[in-house]
């Protein structure tokens, strides 16, 4: 029987001698909660955890893009599509895509940069159009003086190559290399981290009957499956992020599920990246069905994922996001600069 670990995750200053650390970060945890397919959960002691299921928990993350894993990251997105779903066509003209990165990068330590939606139901975009809506726009930001870490949000390589070259060096792609094969061995040639997100299905199809025996097994075993992947494609783990991908195949009640759990996901032993900023489960759960004014509920998953450890938040409203984690981190003293 297979057992997993989720760290029941705290955060008060008063932090007792025997605690352990969540990835090295400034979050600790002194139980966990035991998981299998085959029976009830249980409430463990943390350090009955075997080695090296603990080691994986609580050992530090490598940088990502020059980034230490150690406090939150926010990464900032910019859109430069006209049918994404929250803001389409606000930021595709190249002049527009220009001014909102620079205005992101304030708030931002990342940006990614994204040319086709994958929005539930959104089609294919053409490789062509995808590399010419992106990498000029990463090359004027680079000589607009940008600095910070660029990510290019794309499932196919040639355009992945485009943008590296362009001064991208972070990949974030949405299938988990499942879209297309040659993107992994594209990232571990140029050695550049990588994100991989689960998704069940397609943007076209991935919402009509998304189903899981247990989704936060299921979606736990996936993300394993990916990182065994990227590894023997050639990419050193301490180049992978991964992501649950919350509204990817995912009804709300698997999104709420795969949010209270978020914890179990440090056993992969690699940062861990969510993207839940104005998705449409924040509209049902709160009720404002327009997505440009669910910032407050975005807010509010953000400062539930920095709870458990998660290190790099992707948000529209990122001014807005890295305030709330200045003063909440502020709170439970811990420094949010540096």
């Amino acid at each position: 029987m297979r057992r997993y670990f989720r760290p029941i995750v705290q955060n008060d200053p008063a932090r007792p001698s025997d605690a352990l650390p969540i990835a090295g970060g400034w979050a600790w945890f002194t139980r966990a909660e035991e998981l299998s397919r085959d029976g009830p959960p249980r409430i463990i002691p943390a350090h009955s955890i075997p080695f090296e299921e603990r080691a994986a928990l609580t050992a530090p993350r490598p940088a990502v893009a020059g980034l230490t894993m150690d406090r939150p990251r926010i990464m900032g997105i910019l859109n430069v599509t006209p049918d994404s779903f929250s803001d389409g066509g606000r930021f595709d003209r190249p002049e527009a895509a220009l001014a909102q990165g620079r205005a992101l990068a304030v708030a931002s330590d990342i940006l990614d940069i994204g040319g086709e939606s994958t929005r539930p139901g959104a089609a294919e975009v053409p490789l062509t159009d995808e590399i010419a809506r992106t990498a000029p726009v990463i090359e004027a930001l680079r000589a607009a003086g940008l600095t910070c870490p660029i990510s290019i949000d794309t499932r196919k390589a040639p355009v992945a190559e485009a943008a590296l070259a362009a001064g991208a060096g972070l990949v974030n792609d949405v299938s988990g290399f499942d879209f297309d094969p040659a993107l992994a061995g594209l990232v571990a040639r140029a050695g550049v981290p990588v994100c991989v997100m689960h998704a069940q299905g397609t943007p076209e199809t991935m919402q009509a009957d998304p189903r899981y025996d247990n989704v936060l097994l299921d979606i736990y075993d996936a993300l394993a499956e990916r990182i065994a992947r990227a590894q023997a494609a050639g990419i050193p783990r301490s180049h992978i992020v991964v992501d649950p991908g919350i509204g990817f195949g995912k009804t709300v009640g698997h999104n709420l599920a795969l949010l209270r759990g978020l914890s179990l996901f440090h056993g992969l032993g690699c940062p861990i990246l969510l993207g839940a900023s104005r998705k449409s489960f924040i509209g049902m759960v709160s009720g404002e069905e327009d997505a440009a004014r669910r910032a407050p509920g975005s807010i509010a998953v953000a400062l539930a994922a920095m709870a458990q450890g998660v290190q790099i938040l992707r948000v529209h409203d990122a001014a807005e996001t890295r305030q709330a984690l200045r003063v909440d981190l502020a709170l439970k003293g811990v420094d949010s600069h540096g």
